[in-house]
């Protein structure tokens, strides 16, 4: 994972309690990646049931080539079948994928660099030019060890930051980790077909920002499909096979609603940037049309993290809000949460560099909740729109496999007193207009599940 900085229309509300939008996707998918928590065997099965009991049942499982390959730090191949699966260590793997298929949950994997150095073409960086041909047998040997076990696959992590793939650049600073990829792609695409697997396969899992290091999403994107700045074809590219687009829009302390001016970058805020750019490389014939996007990777770090993180408040407010806009678009088919729990801080270095993985959990390095815990079980957006006396409350109780009740309360400073009694539709999704109030007015839900257990959510401020 890189460290990076990560509407529709108010509508009139002529009702206390109204349906959700039929332009809603009914069947977007909440996923769910938590790899120190699931990688762990003494957290393992505590890590299955608190997701399990937020409501989630679908993980992103990232399978890193080189964890288990053979005589991965040599520069000489191993004299071995590499389509055969028993000649990988899958153990770090196997328990994780074993759960969930036992818990009947969905999984996405995806096969991702960093690679055993002797498929690199003689490179000594395990990133670098990984060989296309020796990435299409080990796909034919993941799609035989845990073909039963996945849902779809999706290939390669963030393949437009130097970390998981290089070059990103030539001499001349001219991309060329799009050709990289897309002879990665192609090639998982062969050793899939050449084992029968017709699983769907998403293309991109791109980081959301580019720098000089890092190519932007959608130039990488271009890149990958032989389209020109115009989204024109060039060269002899054929059409490729893509069952979905994924793509990492996270945002920075500015929150979704930031809106970056770098053309080429997604953030979650610019969403249809990337649904334009896909339309238009649909028409171009290079994959197929209104492709599915999968938001395979998110989450809003928090404090501690002293350069990234916003206030613990701030974190679910702005988690839930991103939800609310990936809810309401139609394109997305799935929206994921990345972490369960916080990274651990690094001992003997300096304060720059001691959050320098992710604190972007429900739960902090120790353990102990945040507000996004229960905020993820019972998301809230008050969204406010201008200066208009009104907001627009929307919510979803998460666990609630059917129609349900929630109760609406808010305070404006002193004691919390009930606003309504609201019904949610299947998706227990529910929303509802409200007096925008002064500026210490919050709002927060409770929900009671058929065991009779109550949850309450955290508190919400109203947002433009």
């Amino acid at each position: 994972m890189t460290r990076i900085l990560r509407l529709l229309p108010l509508m009139l509300l002529a009702a206390l309690v109204l349906a959700v939008p039929a332009h809603a996707k009914p069947s977007q998918e909440v996923t769910f990646e938590a790899p120190r928590d699931l990688f762990d065997p003494a957290q393992r099965e505590a890590a299955f049931t608190e997701i399990d009991g937020l409501g989630a049942h679908a993980l992103r499982v990232v399978l890193y080539w080189h964890d288990v390959a053979p005589d991965a730090d040599s520069r000489v191949k191993p004299k071995l079948d590499m389509t055969d699966p028993a000649n990988y260590d899958w153990s770090k793997y196997q328990p994780v994928l074993d759960e969930a298929k036992a818990r009947g949950w969905t999984v996405q994997l995806t096969v991702s660099g960093f690679v055993p150095r002797w498929a690199t073409n003689g490179a000594r960086d395990t990133r670098t030019r990984p060989s296309p041909n020796e990435f299409r047998m080990f796909m034919m040997a993941v799609a035989k060890h845990f073909g039963g076990q996945v849902t779809r696959w999706s290939i390669w992590n963030e393949p437009n930051h130097p970390q998981f793939l290089a070059p990103q650049y030539d001499s001349r600073h001219r991309p060329v980790s799009p050709g990289i990829y897309r002879g990665l792609y192609a090639a998982a695409l062969r050793g899939l077909a050449a084992v029968g697997d017709t699983k769907p396969v998403l293309m991109g899992e791109t980081a959301p920002t580019g720098t000089g290091k890092d190519v932007a999403p959608l130039t990488f994107l271009r890149g990958a499909l032989c389209l020109d700045d115009r989204y024109k074809k060039t060269g002899s590219c054929g059409k490729l096979r893509v069952d979905g687009y994924a793509h990492h829009a996270y945002t920075n302390r500015q929150g979704p609603q930031f809106k970056t001016t770098k053309p080429n970058d997604v953030m979650i805020g610019v969403l249809s940037r990337l649904t334009t750019a896909l339309d238009k490389a649909g028409a171009a014939g290079v994959v197929s049309k209104h492709l599915p996007i999968y938001l395979t990777e998110f989450g809003i770090q928090s404090t501690p993290d002293p350069l990234f993180g916003v206030s613990l408040q701030r974190q679910a407010e702005y988690r839930s809000y991103s939800e609310r806009l990936a809810y309401y678009n139609p394109r997305v088919a799935a929206f994921s949460q990345y972490l369960l729990t916080d990274d651990k801080p690094q001992d003997n270095v300096s304060a720059a560099l001691r959050y320098s993985g992710f604190e972007s959990g429900l739960l902090t390095a120790a353990g102990k909740a945040k507000p996004s815990l229960e905020g993820f079980r019972l998301p809230l957006v008050a969204k406010a729109s201008g200066r208009s006396s009104k907001v627009t409350l929307w919510g979803i109780a998460r666990p609630a496999t059917g129609a349900t009740k929630v109760t609406v309360q808010q305070h404006d400073g002193g004691a919390w007193k009930t606003l309504a009694t609201v019904t949610t539709n299947s998706r227990g999704v529910w929303t509802r207009s409200a007096a925008r109030g002064g500026s210490k007015r919050e709002w927060r839900v409770r929900w009671t599940d058929p065991a009779g257990k109550q949850y309450t959510g955290p508190a919400t401020r109203a947002m433009t």
